[in-house]
């Protein structure tokens, strides 16, 4: 089997999956890059690894090699493509086709009465509504997107994206985040890390941090990361005289935010409902972190069973987090207990090694005609949830992930 998976660029939360299926495939997979990385990302160290990758294949560099691999592999996955003359030729060959997707409508499914973005939709993908076109859905909230206009009726799947996934011995690991503070009290370790955007809503963190402080709960709080507010963070950390419980690092290579998750205690994932994925939830749940998250970020509700493997809050209420946070706080036995579920929610199923085992297993299916969902996690059925609806289904105890 020849599998080619084609996106705008190749980072570290995909290197891993592909790397897994590299060595399943050999030669006979490749991953297509359809444009340079943006700067922002490469500053951020996301870059550094793509000179030494066997697999890789530049679009811009061998255009004519890369889409004569397109249509010559048996399946091609494409996502983060934004220009469909990539796709179209394959799609009007009538080849196998895999789409990954994040949401249509993160602004708000209201969009979807737009009668030129229907008319897309439809070019784009409802017309291979019948075809050998299957859709794997990065996040909760994208099957509800495209069953508004009609496409892929079931051939949506549960995916994401798979950053590395590490074992560890968790009794050294929870070691290394007992901090303790003048008094020799545990100290409790909170992280943020991101980009200091609107749509992240770092300000949570400090606002938290402030009320902490006024409980009198020992706790440190880092922030990772940078962006448009971060002279509006520094400014709150300085009002509330967070100095002393607040440290603010920057941005870090991929490696180093690891680290920082391996330290924390509990992480805090405060985005709305423009976070089509986010892989930091993976990775901190591997890092057996508390996990506090907002259900409108599209990977919690595939990847957070609430109460069990972390606490879900619902996205904007502010309120709820605060109590969620406030709870974890002050209760080391719960955070430890969300801790270990989530990590091994990450080790058994949400890895990159078990999903390249999937695609492949998927992949083979198709080419004998047979369509194979799992039963849970990956390339199972995704279910069609409105985002209004995603709240409920994070914190229902008795639905497969």
């Amino acid at each position: 089997m020849k599998l080619t998976i084609v996106s705008n660029y190749i980072n570290h939360h995909q290197i891993p999956l592909s790397n897994e299926l590299y060595q399943k495939l050999g030669g006979d997979f490749a991953f297509i890059q359809t444009e340079p990385m943006e700067e922002d990302r490469v500053k951020m160290g996301w870059g550094s690894e793509i000179a030494s990758i066997p697999y890789l294949k530049l679009y811009y560099e061998e255009p004519e090699n890369c889409a004569k691999l397109m249509m010559d592999s048996d399946i091609v996955i494409f996502g983060g493509v934004e220009d469909e003359n990539y796709i179209k030729p394959r799609l009007q060959a009538g080849k196998i086709v895999i789409r990954a997707s994040e949401r249509l409508y993160r602004e708000g499914q209201w969009k979807s009465i737009s009668p030129r973005g229907r008319k897309k939709k439809y070019e784009d993908h409802t017309q291979y509504r019948d075809s050998q076109v299957y859709l794997l859905c990065h996040g909760a909230y994208v099957a509800s997107d495209f069953e508004i206009i009609k496409a892929y009726p079931e051939k949506k799947f549960k995916w994401g994206y798979f950053p590395e996934v590490h074992e560890y011995n968790l009794e050294s690991l929870f070691f290394r985040k007992l901090h303790l503070d003048g008094n020799g009290n545990h100290q409790v370790s909170i992280l943020w890390a991101g980009r200091f955007l609107k749509l992240k809503h770092p300000e949570y963190a400090i606002k938290i941090a402030r009320y902490l402080k006024k409980e009198g709960i020992s706790f440190h709080l880092d922030m990772v990361g940078g962006g448009e507010l971060e002279d509006k963070l520094h400014r709150m950390s300085e009002k509330y005289h967070l100095q002393d419980e607040i440290t603010f690092h920057g941005f870090q290579p991929p490696k180093n935010v690891r680290r920082f998750m391996e330290e924390a205690d509990i992480f805090l994932f405060t985005s709305n409902y423009l976070e089509g994925w986010g892989a930091v939830l993976n990775e901190s749940m591997n890092s057996a972190c508390a996990v506090v998250a907002g259900h409108g970020i599209g990977a919690v509700p595939f990847l957070v069973q609430n109460e069990y493997n972390g606490l879900v809050y619902k996205t904007g209420n502010y309120k709820e987090f605060e109590e969620q946070v406030v709870r974890l706080a002050k209760d080391e036995k719960l955070r430890k207990e969300l801790g270990i579920h989530a990590y091994e929610t990450m080790v058994s199923l949400w890895n990159p090694k078990e999903a390249a085992k999937r695609l492949y297993e998927f992949c083979e299916g198709l080419l004998q005609g047979k369509v194979e969902p799992r039963e849970e996690g990956p390339l199972s059925i995704a279910p069609v949830i409105k985002p209004k609806d995603g709240y409920e289904y994070a914190r229902n105890p008795y639905i497969k992930r």
